[in-house]
């Protein structure tokens, strides 16, 4: 299939009347655009046709319906629906993911560590929408009425965990699949709780968004155990976050290298 091949065959899967393409033929990336909320998107080309190659009518299924959730978020958004604070939650990103929306608008932010940031979102059911400084006025809310918000309703997600044993270590897992796993290390309560039960050295890994991972290390190969575990994690991410894990202890996080012979490392926190 080629480049343009695509474009028509998006347009058959996607024929809304508002919709206008744009195909840039120099950088194969066509602008979609919502005339009638005046808002659009883009999208590469090569990258879904790369995917076609493997998956064939998968990839183009894929591509469809992420259009279709994100036009959906927009419409919502210029319907006027407010949301209330409780639809506000924390996200956890690398500090290398853009702090700026497509629109060039500030995303609000919080600084983490030297590996994590914290993002805002508004959930919007089978989606969400990272916040940023334009929705804010939307929204009728503060930057502070978002943070405060979303610290408090990420200690409503559920912390249902399950547990591995390896080598004489314990490693649980927390994966509800809600778009909000790696949230949970921002849930200060739940993490007093897991320190109080662990019996080793507390750690704290989200290689990806959709996992917390947190082990009860009580000796040195449960280190090498966990390295493995959160690069294995990090590379079959959909959102990657890091694959370098963090020490728990008195409230606070200290990234940690895992080095060869079973050495730890903290890492510089000036890094």
């Amino acid at each position: 299939m080629k480049p343009k091949q695509l474009v028509e065959r998006l347009k058959l899967e996607l024929p809304n009347p508002f919709f206008t393409w744009q195909h840039d033929q120099k950088t194969d990336r066509v602008r979609l655009h919502h005339t009638e909320l005046n808002k659009g998107m883009e999208i590469s080309l090569p990258e879904i046709l790369a995917k076609y190659e493997v998956t064939k009518d998968k990839a183009i299924h894929a591509v469809v319906y992420t259009i279709s959730q994100t036009f959906e978020a927009m419409e919502q958004e210029s319907l006027g629906l407010e949301k209330s604070t409780s639809h506000i939650f924390p996200v956890i990103r690398s500090t290398s993911f853009p702090i700026k929306s497509n629109e060039g608008h500030d995303f609000i932010v919080t600084d983490h560590t030297a590996e994590t940031r914290i993002f805002y979102a508004l959930d919007l059911g089978n989606t969400y929408r990272l916040l940023d400084v334009d929705m804010l006025e939307q929204l009728n809310i503060t930057d502070l009425e978002v943070k405060e918000a979303a610290r408090f309703q990420v200690k409503k997600l559920s912390t249902e965990l399950k547990e591995d044993h390896v080598a004489g270590n314990i490693f649980y897992f927390l994966n509800a699949n809600d778009g909000y796993d790696a949230s949970r290390i921002l849930n200060e309560q739940f993490l007093k709780e897991m320190r109080v039960k662990i019996e080793g050295d507390m750690t704290l890994s989200v290689p990806h968004q959709d996992v917390l991972i947190i082990g009860d290390i009580r000796n040195e190969a449960g280190y090498d155990v966990l390295a493995q575990l959160t690069m294995h994690f990090f590379t079959v991410g959909k959102v990657p976050i890091t694959s370098l894990s963090f020490i728990y202890e008195d409230g606070e996080l200290e990234p940690i290298f895992i080095m060869a012979k079973n050495r730890v490392q903290k890492e510089n926190k000036e890094k």
